[in-house]
């Protein structure tokens, strides 16, 4: 682990070094790369020099108390070894989940897409109420959020909405809450009181540049209309909506947002491009699941993720078993506990398959 982190203290200075230099601070790209690498080695770092200074004091306290020449000295020696012993293990932990490789796709934005399924107009509330309980989320994170394109439900909430996020660690942090989402509840509209269960799918695709994904725009149809409001209305007279195709995979990807007809075209196409990436990333994690298991998965659609008890306040994540029970802080944003949870297991599960291989 020592020759590791000695490779950071390296790679740290490099960075150092170069992020002040005028060739770097002018290419905006590269800079913004350069910073988030520094401030990643410079936390490990912090971690090593810690980890440098405890050792060293396990070593003097040793030295002291092997001398017995000092009572006191002594006495205050064992005081700080078991302290610097209690310590050790924590930051040696703390130290290799750092040190777990990171997947290239985590730093990435995304566009969430959240879409009720079955349980008809209760399940549209739902996916309402999950859109809600996300951009509370991101809120708290300081992220910004960016409607691309919504299709309301006849008694309120969304058939379908699509928002972008972007921020720190995006993708890191949110891919792990694609799946299907169950609600169980009394739906306002039920006269006899009886639970219903309804779900809502939620999609998070890492946001993908041009250089990730070839888009030939050849190959997609371009719609323009009308975009629409709550009931259908028109509520504007231009074609200013976009809908585009893509031909070969039968993709679409709409935007109606934007009052701009090429701000519409624009965020359509970064759905579009994303989601031709989300197929290829699918196809790789596919790949890496034959050769690992992970429990915890990232965007499988069609797997039940979650399931959220109105009744007895509680939200089960089914992949670890976690049972919350702040089922009102949780639909108001406060879902930072089962995502850091959620990490912890796949983090834990990634420092086992490097041990092992």
């Amino acid at each position: 682990m020592l020759d590791r982190l000695m490779i950071i203290k390296q790679r740290f200075d490099e960075t150092s070094d170069l992020i002040i230099q005028p060739d770097i601070i002018s290419d905006q790209k590269r800079y913004v790369q350069l910073n988030k690498e520094y401030k990643e080695l410079k936390a490990l770092n912090e971690k090593r020099e810690e980890y440098l200074a405890l050792t060293a004091n396990i070593n003097e306290a040793n030295e002291i108390i092997a001398d017995g020449s000092d009572a006191e000295m002594v006495e205050m020696a064992k005081m700080q070894l078991d302290e610097a012993k209690d310590r050790l293990p924590e930051l040696e932990d703390e130290i290799k989940f750092m040190l777990i490789p990171k997947d290239p796709e985590d730093a990435k934005n995304v566009m969430v897409e959240i879409r009720a399924g079955t349980g008809g107009d209760e399940a549209s509330i739902f996916a309402g109420d999950l859109f809600r309980m996300y951009t509370k989320y991101c809120e708290n994170k300081g992220w910004r959020t960016s409607v691309v394109d919504v299709s309301e439900g006849t008694s309120g909430g969304f058939k379908e909405v699509i928002f972008e996020v972007s921020g720190e660690d995006v993708y890191g942090t949110l891919k792990f809450e694609a799946g299907v989402h169950r609600v169980q509840r009394v739906p306002q509209t039920e006269t006899q009181g009886r639970v219903h269960t309804s779900a809502a799918t939620v999609m998070v695709l890492p946001e993908a540049e041009e250089f990730d994904v070839q888009l030939d725009m050849n190959e997609v149809r371009i719609d323009y209309f009308c975009s629409s409001g709550p009931g259908g209305q028109s509520v504007n007279t231009t074609k200013s909506a976009v809908r585009l195709t893509h031909l070969p995979t039968g993709l679409v990807a709409q935007c109606q947002d934007e009052k701009s007809q090429h701000k519409n075209k624009d965020k359509a196409t970064q759905v579009l491009r994303s989601r031709l990436y989300e197929m290829e990333l699918a196809k790789k994690q596919e790949i890496d699941a034959a050769t690992r298991t992970s429990q915890v998965s990232s965007g499988d659609r069609s797997a039940k993720i979650r399931t959220y008890n109105y009744s007895q306040g509680r939200i089960t994540d089914h992949r670890i078993g976690l049972n919350l029970f702040d089922l009102d802080g949780f639909m108001n944003g406060n879902i930072h506990k089962m995502i850091d949870e959620l990490q912890l297991v796949n983090n834990t599960e990634k420092l086992k398959e490097t041990e092992v291989y």
